[in-house]
């Protein structure tokens, strides 16, 4: 992906003194790029002393926050908001990537934060990441009547107590 950069060059100016100025390059970015690592732009840097040949420029590579993914390593993790039922007996949904949308199955009686793996699908290069989806049980909101009835016949049915491993109701 080319991109433009306007790195600040030094230079003399007519009179010996030393100025910058801005120059703008259209740099290809290589795919499997990850952050922290520089590209070297051979003879693109700043002029040698004595009217040596120019030196090198080095830019590091950053990646800005997206909103949806994250990045560690090569892997792409992406927090996947989901129904109370569909953790409880499993679903199929549609779940975005980079690369567009996919369908995954969620599998019955799943909680919260738990990891699928989508195998390939994180951030190319030699050895491809994986991408991650990390699921976030949503909880419908007691808006209404009929939701607050629906959660009083949860508590009476159901008698979940999420504590009861600490010992305490």
């Amino acid at each position: 992906m080319p991109i433009a950069s306007s790195p600040r060059v030094p230079e003399l100016s007519e009179d010996g003194q030393l100025t910058s100025r801005d120059r703008t390059l259209s740099v290809r970015i290589p795919k499997g790029i990850r952050p922290g690592q520089q590209i070297r732009l051979a003879g693109q840097g700043g002029p040698g002393l004595g009217g040596a040949e120019a030196g090198d420029l080095y830019l590091a590579v950053e990646f800005r926050d997206h909103p949806l993914y994250s990045v560690e390593g090569a892997d792409i993790y992406l927090d996947l908001p989901v129904a109370p039922w569909e953790a409880a007996l499993g679903a199929r949904i549609e779940a975005p990537t980079p690369s567009g949308v996919v369908d995954i199955k969620i599998p019955a009686n799943s909680t919260q934060g738990r990891k699928l793996r989508l195998e390939g699908r994180g951030l190319i290069g030699k050895r491809p990441g994986d991408m991650y989806v990390v699921l976030q049980v949503a909880l419908p909101p007691a808006d209404s009547n009929a939701a607050k009835t629906l959660y009083k016949q949860m508590e009476d049915q159901l008698g979940f107590n999420p504590r009861a491993a600490m010992g305490v109701s």
